[in-house]
C-alpha cells in the first residue's frame, strides 16, 4: 500500500481517498459554459501503469508534495508481478491495500515517465514516491528484501532518489523506517524505528497489533545524517511534514499508560523546531491528536478528538493557541481541516445550513461554502495552492456520482469539463495542486468499476500564460508517457543517528 499515517493516524486520514465504485461516475461532460467562467481549459496526462492495474498518487494528509513548484509528479504503479506473503502494506497492495501486486515508486518529469524502481531484487521489491522538491529531489520508502522477524514482512527503508540514484536514509537502530515530506533545502522528516523494546509502538502496535515492537521516533534528515528529533514525554513520535525553515510538525506520545478509549498512549500532535524543540500543541479535550499540514507560518492543522474520544474535531494551531474549528467557526462547521496555505486559509469538509457534507474554505474565522458541481449534493476539498485555488471531489452524497473539482474565482467547475473531449479518463478525484495551477489526481478509464482497482494517476497543466504553448492545448489528450529506465541505487547503509536535544477509521461526522 502508499505509505500511509502510521497508527491510527493513518486509519484515520484515509478519508482523504473516496474510494467509489465507479460503474455510477458521471460520465456526461458538462457544456463548456463552464470554460467561459474564468477556468482554462488543461492538458491531460494519464500516468498509465507499470503493467499492473492502478496507479496513483499520494494524498496531501500524508505528507507530499506529490507534484513540485515546476511540476515533476511522483507517486506509485502497479507492475505486473504479484506480492507475496512477505509483502509490506506500507508500500504494496495500492490505493486501498487489496491489490496483490508489486508497486513501484514513479516520476513524471516533462512529459517523461521513470520507474524509480526499488532495492534488488526490484521486481520482487515495492517502493513509494511520496514527495519531490523543486531540485527533482524525491523521497519515499522501498522494500530492502529482508523479513523484520517482528512483523513477519519485508522491512522497508525511506530512500532519497536523487541524480538518477537511489539512497536508504537508514534507520535509528531498529528494522524500518519511513519518509514522509522533503522541503526545497532537501531535509526530510518521517519516522524510523529504534532498537528499544516498546509494546505500544506506533508502527508495530497500532499498525501491525505487534506488541513486541521497538520505538517509533521522529526524525529530520539533512546532510546525510538522521536526526532523532525527541518526544514530548511517550517514547514515540512520528515527523509528518517539514517546511521551508526545517521546522517538523507529527505526533507524539505523552506518557507509556493506554487510554481504555483508544487503546493507545495519550497522542498529542507537535511542533518542532530547531531552537525550541519539541512543541506540545495540546488537543481538544480527547487523548488522540495529529496534523494534517504545516505552513511556511508554522501554522498547523489537523484533527483531535473531543472529551470521551468518540469524535474528532478539526483545529488550528496560529501559532500560540489550539483553536477547535467546529465549535468556533462562523458561517459553517468544519468536520475536517485537510489543507492549509500560508496566507492561514484552511480547507476541508464542513457542515451548512441545509448543507450536510460540502467543501470549505475558512478565512478569519468565517467558513465559505464551496457548493458543489451541478445538481451533486455533497463535495470535499483535498488541497490548496498559494493562490487559493483548491480541488477535490464533487459527488451525490448517495455516492452514485463523483467527479473532480476545481474551485477558482469564486465558482466551482467539473475538471473533466475542461479537458479535451472525448478524454479516455474520467476524473475522480484530486489531491494535490501547486502555485502554478498544475493539478494531479486519479481517473478511470473505460470499463473500470472501482477507481483504487484500476484508476490511473493523472496530470492536469492548464493552459495558461505560465504554459503558453503547452503541446496538448489544442484539445488532443496526450497518451501514457514512455516509461524510463529505472535509476541506479546506492548500497543500503545504517545511518548513524544524532541524539536530539529535545526532552519531551473514518473520522465520526458530529451530530
Amino acid at each position: 500500500m502508499k505509505s500511509r499515517r502510521l497508527s491510527c493516524m493513518t486509519a484515520i486520514m484515509m478519508f482523504a481517498v473516496l474510494a467509489v465504485p465507479v460503474s455510477s461516475v458521471a460520465q456526461e461532460r458538462p457544456d463548456n459554459q463552464q470554460q467561459k467562467r474564468g477556468h482554462h481549459r488543461y492538458r491531460l496526462i494519464d500516468i498509465g501503469t507499470f503493467g499492473g492495474p492502478a496507479s496513483f498518487v499520494n494524498p496531501a494528509v500524508n505528507g507530499g508534495p506529490t507534484i513540485s513548484r515546476n511540476g515533476t509528479t511522483v507517486g506509485s504503479s502497479a507492475t505486473s508481478t504479484p506480492t507475496s506473503s512477505h509483502s509490506n502494506p506500507f508500500v504494496c497492495f495500492g490505493l486501498d491495500g487489496t491489490l496483490p501486486f508489486v508497486f513501484h515508486a514513479f516520476q513524471l518529469q516533462e512529459g517523461a515517465l521513470t520507474d524509480l524502481g526499488a532495492f534488488p531484487p526490484a521486481v520482487d521489491n515495492c517502493s513509494n514516491a511520496q514527495a519531490v522538491n523543486g531540485s527533482m529531489e524525491i523521497t519515499g520508502q522501498s522494500e530492502n528484501g529482508l523479513i523484520d522477524p517482528l512483523t513477519g514482512t519485508k522491512e522497508v527503508r525511506a530512500v532519497l532518489w536523487k541524480d538518477g540514484q537511489m539512497r536508504e536514509l537508514g534507520t535509528l537502530g531498529g528494522n524500518d523506517s519511513l519518509a514522509n515530506q522533503i522541503n526545497s533545502r532537501g531535509q526530510i522528516t518521517g519516522a524510523a524505528l529504534n532498537g528499544i523494546l516498546d509494546p505500544f509502538s506506533i508502527y508495530y502496535f497500532q499498525f501491525f497489533n505487534s506488541s513486541n515492537g521497538t520505538q517509533t521516533r521522529a526524525f529530520l534528515w539533512e546532510k546525510g545524517q538522521m536526526k532523532d528529533l525527541g518526544t514530548l514525554g511517550g517514547p514515540d513520535a512520528a515527523g509528518i511534514f517539514v517546511n521551508e525553515h526545517g521546522q517538523v510538525a507529527g505526533a507524539s506520545y505523552l506518557n507509556s499508560t493506554p487510554n481504555a478509549t483508544t487503546g493507545v498512549p495519550t497522542e498529542d500532535p507537535f511542533l518542532w523546531t530547531k531552537d525550541k524543540g519539541m512543541i506540545d500543541l495540546g488537543r481538544l479535550g480527547g487523548t488522540f491528536g495529529f496534523p494534517n499540514a504545516l505552513n511556511n507560518r508554522g501554522q498547523v492543522v489537523g484533527q483531535s478528538n473531543i472529551a470521551g474520544d468518540q469524535v474528532a474535531d478539526p483545529f488550528l494551531w496560529d501559532g500560540e493557541k489550539l483553536i477547535d474549528l467546529y465549535t468556533s467557526t462562523l458561517g459553517g462547521s468544519p468536520l475536517t481541516a485537510e489543507a492549509l496555505n500560508d496566507a492561514g486559509e484552511v480547507a476541508g469538509v464542513a457542515t451548512f445550513p441545509n448543507r450536510p457534507f460540502d467543501a470549505y474554505v475558512w478565512r478569519n474565522g468565517l467558513a465559505t461554502d464551496l457548493g458543489a458541481v451541478g445538481n451533486d449534493g455533497c463535495s470535499w476539498a483535498h488541497a490548496m495552492n498559494a493562490r487559493g485555488q483548491i480541488v477535490g471531489q464533487s459527488f451525490a452524497c448517495d455516492g452514485s456520482t463523483v467527479r473532480s473539482f476545481l474551485w477558482e474565482n469564486g465558482s466551482m467547475v467539473d475538471l473533466n469539463a475542461l479537458v479535451p473531449p472525448g478524454s479516455t479518463l474520467q476524473l475522480v478525484d484530486t489531491q494535490a495542486i501547486n502555485d502554478r495551477g498544475e493539478i494531479a489526481g486519479l481517473g478511470v478509464p473505460p470499463g473500470c468499476t472501482q477507481d483504487t482497482q484500476c484508476g490511473h494517476a493523472f496530470v492536469l497543466i492548464p493552459c495558461d500564460d505560465q504554459h503558453s504553448g503547452e503541446e496538448g492545448c489544442e484539445d488532443v489528450e496526450i497518451a501514457a508517457p514512455t516509461i524510463q529506465n529505472s535509476p541506479a541505487f546506492i548500497n543500503q547503509t545504517t545511518t548513524t543517528p544524532q541524539q536530539s536535544s529535545a526532552t519531551a477509521s473514518e473520522i465520526p461526522t458530529r451530530n
